[in-house]
């Protein structure tokens, strides 16, 4: 890889990708990020493969020490969640003074006034999947709930959004 060899490099990618991704994960949290991370990290590997001394420490040693740079990198400069997706929901969701949602939600998107209806931990499970991508085991972590427990919020939610977007179009079912 030394010399610019392309095979050598692909071969070298193929197999310390795993490592090199589970690091980046583990420091950045963003599936996303981490694979900007992984290619930066091998780029840079690839850049100064020359410089490399085995006096010094293992291959994996090495790579994983440019991963950890380049998270930590990354990590400083990407902030993927500016909002608490609790406190999104209660800016989309204004209790009014009686406790209810605000009459002036059912004049507003139907998104806001969708969430509006739903339980809200439904809504801050929906909310954390839709509008951020996690997936439910990252949100049942985030949350501190079992995995189970937040598929159906998820579920339940978008089964509730979806129920109330549905057009009827006239066909018996």
């Amino acid at each position: 890889m030394a010399e610019g060899d392309a095979q050598a490099a692909a071969v070298f990618v193929r197999r310390y990708q795993a490592r090199v991704f589970g690091l980046a994960l583990t420091i950045v949290h963003t599936p996303a990020l981490a694979e900007e991370v992984a290619q930066e990290a091998f780029l840079r590997a690839w850049r100064a493969a020359g410089g490399y001394d085995p006096r010094r420490g293992t291959v994996a040693g090495w790579l994983l020490a440019i991963t950890r740079n380049a998270a930590i990198d990354a990590a400083r400069l990407v902030r993927d969640e500016p909002y608490d997706p609790a406190a999104l929901v209660d800016v989309l969701v204004e209790p009014d003074a009686a406790g209810g949602v605000a009459d002036r939600v059912a004049g507003e998107e139907p998104v806001r006034a969708a969430l509006a209806r739903l339980p809200r931990e439904q809504a801050v499970a929906v909310t954390l999947a839709a509008v951020y991508g996690l997936t439910a085991r990252e949100i049942a972590g985030r949350e501190a709930i079992p995995l189970g427990t937040a598929k159906t919020r998820i579920r339940l939610g978008l089964a509730r959004l979806r129920s109330e977007w549905e057009l009827d179009d006239g066909r018996d079912t």
